[in-house]
């Protein structure tokens, strides 16, 4: 029986497909069929298939063992490598003087 996901927001949807869409690509480009791929993968036709549709409800292992068999591993490392949002708020909160702490001596 399958799990029932929350369906994402439009502009994840978009993108989602748009990796999805990279992906079948990619095999295409290696002239890989996609019984092949997905044995490699260790997957049913039916997830690689998903897959390439950018479904959200296929597991991120799942789209990893694709990455790899398709010689794309590295490219999971670039996910949320530079947090450009996350660095603002980071230095939006550190102090301008440095902070000293006194410590007891027992």
């Amino acid at each position: 029986m399958a799990r029932k996901t929350t369906l994402p927001l439009p502009s994840l949807q978009r993108l989602m497909k748009e990796l999805g869409d990279n992906l079948r690509l990619a095999r295409l480009r290696r002239r890989l069929p996609a019984h092949l791929l997905a044995e490699r993968a260790g997957m049913s036709r039916t997830t690689l298939r998903a897959i390439e549709k950018g479904e959200a409800g296929v597991t991120m292992g799942a789209y990893a063992n694709v990455l790899h068999c398709l010689g794309l591993e590295n490219d999971l490392i670039l996910l949320a490598r530079d947090d450009l949002l996350g660095r603002k708020l980071q230095d939006a909160g550190l102090s301008t003087k440095p902070h000293t702490s006194k410590s007891k001596r027992s």
